[in-house]
Formats: C-alpha cells, structure tokens, sequence
C-alpha cells in the first residue's frame, strides 16, 4: 500500500473513532452509560457493532474514552498556559465548570467513574491517576506564571494550591451530583475561585 493510502485510511480511522466518541458522549450524557448499548451507539454513528468493536472493543474501553476526552476538554478550555494574568488565569478556571454544565449528564458519569478510579485494580485507575498529576502540574504552572508576573503572592505552595482547586472542582460537583443537581456549581465554584484570588493577591506596598 502506497503511503498516502496508509495516511487516508489513518484520517478515516480518526474521523471515525471521534463520530463514535461524539455519539457516545451523547447518549452516556443523556441516557446514561448503563441505559445505553454499544448497538445504540453503533446506530447513531451509521456504523455495525462489529465496526465500533474495532475501535472500543468493550463499552468500558468507550467510556474511559469518553472520560479522557473530558479530561482534555477542560484544557481545551482553560485555553494555552503562557498568560501572567492572574484574573484571566480565575476567569478560565471558573469557564471549566460553566463548560461541563453544557453537559450535566457527564458530571454524574465522571463521578461515578471517579469512585471507580479509586480501586487500583480498576481500568479507571492508571487513566485517573495519570491525568490528574498533569493536570495538577498544569495548574500550578499556570499559577506560578502569575506569580511570577506579579499577580500572586511568590510564597505560596501553588503544588498545593491546585490540588486543592481539583479536590473542590471535584467535590463541588459530587455534592451537585447527591442534591440532584440543586446545588449552585456554577455561582459555587466562581465564589470559591473568587476569594482564592483575593488569598492570593500580593499585598499592596505600604505608604
């Protein structure tokens, strides 16, 4: 087979594991991963069953594809790490949880998934754990970055810090997920965001 052939059939491949991923994401968001059948998910695509199996061989390879694509959303969003700007660093933080609400089925999947990841013997665990170190090293990057360009404090344990961030990104939407989704995550999470920026802002000069 001719190189552009190989490259062509690698695009379709792509293009078609995301039309898989995006039905998938839809109907785990709207019917729920228990409710729906790799069957479903094959019809919403266009594909056969045997054709999705090709590319997710269990509807547990499915969701763990779902959940990281979330995890990588969420980058998505927070956008590139270069700013020094403190309260554009809060602002993106805070678009994060408006980002996930546009989904709120997915809140509850990513919970569920997230008690599942606990287990060291699960599927979940080495995707969870791998992601959340990058993720954590992201954000403290990201807020040494504003420390450095005077936004924050430079005394301050932002390793710390954004481990806290997630642990309360991630509690918020566990308590939203056990009110019924009654809880304010959104107003919550700005507010919590909100007065962490103020802990941090460095002290102005005295007069």
């Amino acid at each position: 087979m001719s190189e552009p052939r190989r490259r062509g059939s690698y695009a379709v491949g792509r293009e078609r594991r995301e039309r898989i991923l995006d039905a998938a994401t839809e109907r785990f968001a709207t019917s729920g991963y228990t409710s729906t059948s790799m069957a479903r998910i094959a019809k919403d695509v266009g594909i056969s069953t045997t054709g999705l199996v090709h590319h997710f061989p269990t509807k547990q390879h499915l969701l763990l594809a779902v959940a990281d694509r979330r995890f990588d959303s969420a980058g998505v969003v927070a956008g590139p790490a270069t700013s020094a700007d403190g309260e554009q660093l809060i602002r993106s933080l805070q678009s994060i949880t408006r980002h996930f609400l546009d989904q709120p089925g997915l809140i509850e999947l990513f919970v569920a998934l997230s008690a599942e990841a606990a287990d060291p013997s699960s599927a979940a665990h080495e995707l969870f754990a791998a992601r959340y170190e990058r993720i954590i090293d992201d954000i403290a990057g990201r807020f040494r970055a504003c420390a450095r360009g005077g936004s924050f404090r430079a005394d301050v344990d932002y390793d710390a810090i954004a481990r806290e961030v997630v642990a309360v990104s991630d509690g918020m939407q566990l308590q939203w997920v056990l009110s019924g989704r009654r809880t304010d995550l959104a107003g919550d999470s700005e507010r919590y965001l909100s007065r962490l920026a103020q802990a941090l802002r460095p002290s102005p000069p005295p007069a």
